[in-house]
Formats: C-alpha cells, sequence, structure tokens
C-alpha cells in the first residue's frame, strides 16, 4: 500500500515529468517571492520575539531557561512557517488545482469529476481556500493563547507539530477532492477516518516546507502526492453529504 513518504516521492518526480512541469513554474514563483520576503521577516524581526516572549515566562519557571529558550524558537518557526504556507497556498490555489486535476488526468487516463471551466474552478478554488482559513485560524489562535498558560506552554512544540501536520493534510489533499466534488465537511471526515496515512502525508509535507529551496519543488510535489493518496486511501470512502 501506498504510504505518505512513497506519495510525496512519487509526486515529485511525476510534476518534474515531460507535459507536467509546464503547470508548476507558477507555484514555484510564488513560493519564490513569498519565501524571500518570509526570510528576510524572520531575520529583521526573530530576535525581538523571543526577547518578548522570554519576557513572559514566570519567573518560577526560569530555572529551566536553558530548556525554554529552544522551545520558544521552535514554536516561533513553526507559526511563522505555518502561516508562510497559509498564505502562499492562497495566491496558489488556482493553479494547485489545475495542477491536481491534470496529475489526475496523468495517473487514471481520465479527469476529475469536476465538470467546471477554469475560471470557474479557479475563483471557486479561492473560496475554498477562505473556507480552509475559517476552519484553520480559530484553532491557531486558541494554540496561541494556550501558550500563555504557564507549564502548559512546555508542551506547544509538539501540539503545534502535530496541528501543523494536520492542517498541511486538510490544505493538500483537499485538491484532489475539491476536483472531485466532496465537500469540506465530508473531505475532514474522510481524513479523520484514515488519520494515520493522513497525518503522516501532512508531517512529510510539512517536513518539505522547510527544506530552503527544494520545498519549491516539493510543494507542488505534495499536490502531486495529494492525488495519489486520495486515489490509495479515500476515494473508495463512502460519500456523506
Amino acid at each position: 500500500m501506498l504510504n505518505a513518504f512513497g506519495a510525496l516521492t512519487q509526486g515529485t518526480r511525476l510534476v518534474l515529468s515531460k507535459g507536467l512541469r509546464r503547470y508548476v513554474f507558477l507555484p514555484i514563483l510564488v513560493n519564490l517571492v513569498l519565501y524571500v520576503g518570509t526570510i528576510a521577516y524572520l531575520l529583521n524581526n526573530f530576535g525581538g520575539w523571543l526577547d518578548y516572549w522570554m519576557l513572559k515566562v514566570p519567573s518560577w519557571l526560569m530555572w529551566l531557561e536553558w530548556l525554554i529558550w529552544p522551545l520558544l524558537v521552535i514554536s516561533l518557526g513553526l507559526i511563522v512557517f505555518f502561516t508562510f504556507s497559509l498564505v502562499s497556498n492562497l495566491i496558489a490555489a488556482p493553479f494547485y488545482g489545475f495542477l491536481a486535476e491534470k496529475v489526475e488526468l496523468r495517473v487514471t487516463g481520465s479527469p476529475p469529476l469536476d465538470d467546471r471551466g477554469f475560471w470557474r474552478s479557479a475563483t471557486d478554488a479561492l473560496g475554498r481556500e477562505l473556507v480552509k482559513l475559517s476552519y484553520i485560524l480559530p484553532r491557531m489562535a486558541l494554540l496561541f493563547l494556550l501558550g500563555f498558560v504557564p507549564g502548559l506552554n512546555l508542551a506547544m512544540p509538539f501540539l503545534w507539530a502535530a496541528f501543523s501536520a494536520w492542517m498541511m493534510a486538510v490544505t493538500y489533499l483537499d485538491y484532489p477532492m475539491d476536483n472531485n466534488q466532496v465537500s469540506f465537511d465530508d473531505m475532514k471526515r474522510r481524513l479523520r477516518s484514515r488519520w494515520w496515512p493522513t497525518l503522516t502525508f501532512g508531517g512529510w509535507v510539512l517536513l518539505a516546507t522547510w527544506i530552503p529551496v527544494a520545498n519549491l519543488i516539493l510543494l507542488p510535489g505534495a499536490v502531486a502526492a495529494s492525488v495519489l493518496m486520495w486515489r490509495q486511501h479515500y476515494q473508495a470512502l463512502p460519500i456523506r453529504r
């Protein structure tokens, strides 16, 4: 059975193959611009953020400074790069949806169930991304607030990592499901019912976002991988409206 890492490997090969490379250039350009901007912003502000959060640490936990500091670095890094991924995918969504459609055509020999035209699909893809944001952002805000709870904030990097893996799965596996007219609620149900492939796929995609330069190819590769994961793990599940 196809696993998450195998899907990401095959998906990356697919988007680099003849006939599909043309569909990844614009997403790569979008990600390149945002990547450079994110790095510049991070370099200018990261030190100040760390100083601010260290001042919020209760005095009775200061003896754990040696542990709290790296945990804060990891937490802030996850927040910044997860936000980067959200913005990047919002802008690139029409291109990624179209790429997922072409990958499905290549893999199966037939197009997805979507009968919308290109411009309707592009418009709907942006709307779908806003639905994802309305699902993701309140949960991000809740995790952010939990970071103020003394003691619990020590577990925040692990909670952020699990949450980020889930959100990456939601973000990328939604492309082939949207193309096949699976509603957002039904998509979430399918992901929960196959929670282990879902989280491992999201985890590998999350790691891919952290690899400088290579992520420009790996993220379109994740779109292709999502089509393979959809066919292997989710397509046969019963439809619920």
